[in-house]
């Protein structure tokens, strides 16, 4: 694993608590343990702000079969499903309510610069040899806050799939780098929205088909054209900065994945 093992093995102790022990170690000034982020109230359905956006971020994962969690910092009903399905996947008390067991187990999985313990920005940043999220259609800092999502949604996906590793062969790929490998012209890889995946673990159906329930509106896998050796999954009916509608395409006919 990558950094901050000695912070996950306070948030593990505090998960092992009772519940009134838990609440005062995760309220407390200490709990300001997490690098990258941390909350600062309960959230429930009908709360706004960016502490709701920064939660969506993280449970974008979790959305319904072919469903998204919209990251708009409003708690609505796909964000208290989507919370749940967290809950359950962890083991925690099943309500919608993002509260300090939700929370504790979120900082358990986040490194300090805010990606899931499993995906680094380096390995979403691959296209043609780490491009540093420049030379896409959009700002670096965009572009980077999208592989983010990307990356909360592959550990949602991992999870779903046994914990085992699964493998980033192209994340962003800059404008050249995409000309290079022959992507499509307005590919979901230029902005970050991406990845083509392998599994030592699962089979590439059982990726296609475990991802249509873990927030990916792009899959496509064995039996697509030039896809027999990855499933590539993506964001595209979230992206408004692209040219194309903002629909859910699935092809992986070999694995009865399709729309």
């Amino acid at each position: 694993m990558r950094a901050n093992t000695l912070k996950r093995a306070v948030v593990a102790f505090a998960l092992a608590l009772p519940g009134a022990a838990i609440a005062t170690v995760v309220a407390a000034p200490a709990a300001h343990a997490d690098g990258c982020y941390t909350w600062q109230r309960p959230l429930s359905q009908g709360r706004s702000g960016e502490d709701v956006r920064q939660l969506q971020i993280r449970v974008a994962g979790w959305a319904a079969y072919r469903d998204i969690v919209p990251v708009d910092g409003s708690y609505g009903p796909e964000t208290t499903a989507a919370v749940k399905r967290f809950q359950s996947a962890y083991g925690l008390r099943v309500d919608g309510i993002a509260g300090p067991r939700t929370f504790a187990k979120i900082y358990s999985l986040q490194d300090d610069d805010c990606t899931p313990k499993h995906f680094s920005y380096s390995e979403l940043d691959n296209g043609c040899g780490k491009g540093g999220w420049s030379g896409g259609p959009l700002s670096p800092s965009a572009t980077r806050e999208k592989a983010l999502r990307t990356m909360w949604k592959l550990e949602a996906l991992r999870r779903s799939l046994g914990d085992k590793p699964l493998h980033v062969n192209s994340g962003f790929r800059s404008i050249a780098c995409n000309r290079q490998v022959g992507g499509a012209s307005d590919s979901q890889h230029l902005y970050g929205n991406a990845a083509d995946l392998t599994s030592g673990s699962s089979s590439l159906c059982q990726v296609a088909r475990t991802a249509r329930s873990r927030g990916f509106s792009g899959i496509f896998g064995p039996g697509y054209p030039g896809h027999a050796n990855h499933v590539h999954v993506d964001s595209r009916r979230e992206n408004n900065s692209d040219r194309s509608s903002n629909t859910t395409t699935w092809s992986a006919p070999n694995c009865g994945v399709g729309n």
